[in-house]
């Protein structure tokens, strides 16, 4: 069961999806999201847009604020069920 506080399987999902398709390259990564991961092309671009922009530091800490402020999907949307 998928927690906001237990981000692993997402990682071992995106990781198994990296190695797979074995590369660093943004339009592979963002299609391979598309596929395997379900996101919208927009969502996935965004996603590797904040990684990149930002890195894991701050990224951590927004999860860590978006929990304690009970903020699941933000103002953009992208949450899908």
């Amino acid at each position: 069961m998928y927690t906001p506080e237990n981000v692993m399987p997402l990682i071992e999902e995106y990781q198994t999806i990296l190695n797979e398709n074995k590369t660093t390259y943004k339009e592979t990564i963002v299609n391979a999201l598309v596929r395997e991961s379900e996101w919208s092309t927009s969502a996935a671009e965004h996603l590797h847009r904040l990684v990149k922009d930002n890195g894991v530091f701050m990224l951590r800490n927004a999860l860590a604020l978006s929990i304690v402020l009970g903020v699941e999907d933000g103002e953009l949307g992208f949450y899908s069920t």
